[in-house]
C-alpha cells in the first residue's frame, strides 16, 4: 500500500519539473489543400501539409495573412515554411487525407512554439505594408462618438496607397479599439503596436487619435455687435509612426508629433468634417516623406546570378526586367547575366516577382542571393 502511495505522488509530481518550452508549445488541428499536377500526389501532399503547418502558425500567433497572400508561387511558400517558420511547429501528425479528382486536403494536428514563431512571422514583414490606425472622438447626435474609419485616415490610405504602399487598415478588423490606441499614444506603450506588427505583417504603424474641440459657437458675440454666423471647430491630432528596426528587430518611433486643423460650417458634425479634410491635407505630405526615407534606408544589396544568358541582348532583356519590378531601386550590371538588385523587401518577395514575370524558374535564393534560370 505504501508503495502505491509513493508511486502516485511520484506521478503527481512529475509534472511539476516538465521542461518550461514543452509547457509553452500550443498544439491545433488545421488543415492544407493542394492541387494535384501531373497526378503527382506525394508532391500534392507535401504542399498541403506546409500550408496547414503555416496554418498552425496563423492560428497561433494571430496573423491574418495567408500563405498565399505573401508568396503566389509554392516551392517558395514552403521553402519560407521550411526554413524560417517550420522551425517552430514542434512536431505534427496527419490525422486525415482526402484526396478528389484534382485536389487533396490533408487535416493535421501540430504543436507550435508560439513566442519564437512570431519572431520567425515577423522576419517576413514587408517593409512597404503599412498598418493605419487613427481613430477620431467626434461629435454625434446623442453625444460624443468614435468614429475609428474617417475623413483623415481614409485620405491618408488613398495617398500611401497611390505611392503603392501595401496598407492595412486596422480599424474594420477589430484587432484593437479606440480606447487601447489612445493609451498606447498617450502612455508609449508599444504592447498593442507590437500585436498589429504581427497581426498583418507590418513593419511600419501609424497611429495616433483625433480630438476636436468647439472654439467658437454659431450665434456666438465675437465682438463689434457682431455674431458668429457658423460654429468654428479645430481638431488635434496627437500620432506616432513607428517602425521595425532591420537590423536590430526593435521597434523605434520615426517621428511624433501633434498637428490641427480647422472647419467651418452651419452644424457641429459638419464643421468637424471641413477640419478633418484641413487635417489631412497638412498631415499626408509629412507621413508620405518620413515612410519614404524609412524604406531607402532599409534598402539592401541583393546579387544575383542568372543562367540562360549568352549575349548582350538578353542580358539587357534581363535587366530591363528587373528594373521594372515594383520597390526594386537600382539594378547593375556587374557582367553576362550578373546583377545587383537594390531591394528593401525579404528576398523572398523580390523571388516571388520574378518568378511571376514568367521566364525565370527560382534555383536557389538566400537572404542576399537569387540564383535563376532564364528561358527567353
Amino acid at each position: 500500500m505504501r508503495k502505491f502511495h509513493i508511486t502516485l505522488l511520484f506521478l503527481l509530481i512529475i509534472p511539476l519539473f516538465t521542461p518550461a518550452g514543452f509547457c509553452q508549445e500550443k498544439c491545433v488541428n488545421t488543415e492544407g489543400e493542394a492541387v494535384i499536377v501531373n497526378n503527382d500526389i506525394p508532391s500534392a501532399k507535401t504542399e498541403a501539409i506546409a500550408r496547414a503547418k503555416w496554418a498552425a502558425i496563423e492560428q497561433t500567433v494571430g496573423t491574418e495573412v495567408k500563405a498565399q497572400s505573401f508568396v503566389q508561387n509554392f516551392t517558395l511558400v514552403e521553402d519560407v515554411i521550411k526554413t524560417q517558420v517550420g522551425g517552430f511547429v514542434k512536431r505534427y501528425n496527419v490525422l486525415d487525407e482526402t484526396t478528389k479528382t484534382d485536389t487533396i486536403l490533408v487535416k493535421i494536428r501540430a504543436c507550435v512554439e508560439p513566442t519564437k514563431a512570431r519572431q520567425a512571422v515577423s522576419a517576413l514583414a514587408l517593409n512597404n505594408s503599412i498598418a493605419v490606425f487613427i481613430p477620431a472622438r467626434k461629435p454625434g447626435k446623442k453625444g460624443d462618438e468614435f468614429e475609428e474609419t474617417n475623413i483623415l485616415s481614409e485620405n491618408l490610405i488613398g495617398k500611401l496607397t497611390d505611392q503603392n504602399y501595401k496598407v492595412v487598415d486596422v480599424a474594420p478588423t477589430q484587432a484593437i479599439d479606440a480606447l487601447e490606441i489612445e493609451k498606447a499614444v498617450k502612455n508609449g506603450s508599444t504592447l498593442a503596436v507590437r500585436s498589429m506588427m504581427y497581426k498583418f505583417l507590418s513593419n511600419v504603424i501609424i497611429i495616433g487619435k483625433i480630438d476636436y474641440t468647439i472654439s467658437t459657437k454659431k450665434g456666438e458675440d465675437i465682438g463689434y455687435g457682431l455674431s458668429m454666423p457658423f460654429n468654428n471647430v479645430t481638431v488635434r491630432l496627437t500620432y506616432r509612426i513607428v517602425a521595425k528596426n532591420n537590423t536590430t528587430g526593435n521597434m523605434e518611433v520615426l517621428t511624433a508629433g501633434t498637428e490641427n486643423g480647422k472647419g467651418l460650417a452651419n452644424n457641429v458634425e459638419d464643421a468637424a468634417a471641413e477640419a478633418l479634410k484641413d487635417l489631412a491635407e497638412k498631415l499626408t505630405p509629412k507621413i508620405l516623406d518620413k515612410v519614404a526615407s524609412y524604406i531607402q534606408g532599409n534598402v539592401k544589396k541583393i546579387s544575383i546570378k542568372v543562367s540562360g544568358v549568352k549575349d548582350l541582348d538578353t542580358n539587357m532583356e534581363v535587366k530591363n526586367t528587373l528594373q521594372s519590378i515594383v520597390w526594386v531601386t537600382e539594378v547593375e550590371d556587374k557582367g553576362m547575366g550578373e546583377f545587383i538588385v537594390s531591394y528593401p523587401e525579404n528576398t523572398i518577395y523580390l523571388a516571388n516577382s520574378i518568378k511571376q514575370k514568367g521566364n525565370f524558374n527560382v534555383v536557389n535564393f538566400s537572404p542576399y542571393s537569387l540564383t535563376l534560370d532564364y528561358q527567353k
